[in-house]
């Protein structure tokens, strides 16, 4: 439960950049799980996965089953090609609107 509710317009502005702006969803060209993903650089990706996701995901599901589990951090390198060819074929964009 959340115990700081923001309410300055600023500050409301500022989480919707930073969690919702830009965002585009996209599927795994894989395993067709859909994510929300933004390319703030080249080498910087925010993702947002669903519960769905993380439960079609082909390669955390095996993760899941081996010794110990799926890392929590870990990331899917299927995923990770799916949005590089995102951003190859101009499906998801590179840095801010403005650049």
């Amino acid at each position: 439960m959340a115990y700081i509710v923001p309410s300055r317009l600023e500050t409301l502005e500022d989480r919707a950049l930073y969690t919702s702006s830009r965002l585009v969803e996209l599927p795994c060209l894989d395993c067709r799980a859909r994510v929300k993903v933004r390319k703030n650089s080249e080498h910087h990706t925010s993702i947002q996965w669903t519960q769905e996701a993380v439960a079609e995901c082909a390669t955390f599901a095996k993760l899941s089953h081996e010794e110990g589990g799926r890392p929590i951090h870990s990331g899917c390198p299927r995923l990770v090609a799916s949005i590089e060819e995102a951003v190859r074929d101009g499906a998801v964009s590179v840095g801010s609107p403005d650049e």
